[in-house]
């Protein structure tokens, strides 16, 4: 079954879309995300929301169409990723172990990540042991050990 609300999200022919409120307006809006265009609905209640949304992409289909104006998809499944020399030689060589190719490594172990919302913040990265700080009178001093 196709869910068209998913943790405040709407969705509909590929297409995802906010839910937001408005106090100031009283309605319900959203957004199509993930594409250029720009793409908008609103609604009094959650399905005046609903409908506004998905009628709102299915004009924009339907637009492009008449128009031939190719319309913006949300995801092409194509991105590039820059993640630096060492951790892209250590990926293939973890690949290579596997006998996988370096995409599909790369797509399991995104695959991974998404499903057990395993999202790391650069700031939550443990610093080599020889890079920590030392208190010192109150302040931090970076030491080097060789």
């Amino acid at each position: 079954m196709n869910k068209t609300i998913d943790n405040n999200k709407l969705s509909h022919n590929g297409y995802t879309g906010s839910v937001e409120v408005s106090i100031e307006d009283n309605c319900l809006h959203g957004r199509v995300l993930f594409i250029d265009d720009i793409i908008t609905y609103e609604g009094v209640t959650a399905k005046d929301l609903v409908a506004s949304f998905k009628n709102a992409v299915d004009h924009y289909i339907t637009y492009c169409k008449e128009t031939g104006k190719p319309a913006n998809k949300p995801f092409s499944g194509t991105f590039n990723v820059r993640i630096g020399q060492e951790l892209h030689r250590k990926a293939a060589q973890e690949a290579h172990a596997r006998n996988l190719s370096l995409n599909d490594y790369v797509v399991q172990a995104i695959k991974v990540a998404a499903e057990q919302n395993a999202i790391v913040k650069a700031e939550c990265i443990p610093l080599p042991r020889q890079w920590r700080s030392n208190r010192v009178h109150g302040s931090k001093q970076a030491r080097m050990h060789g």
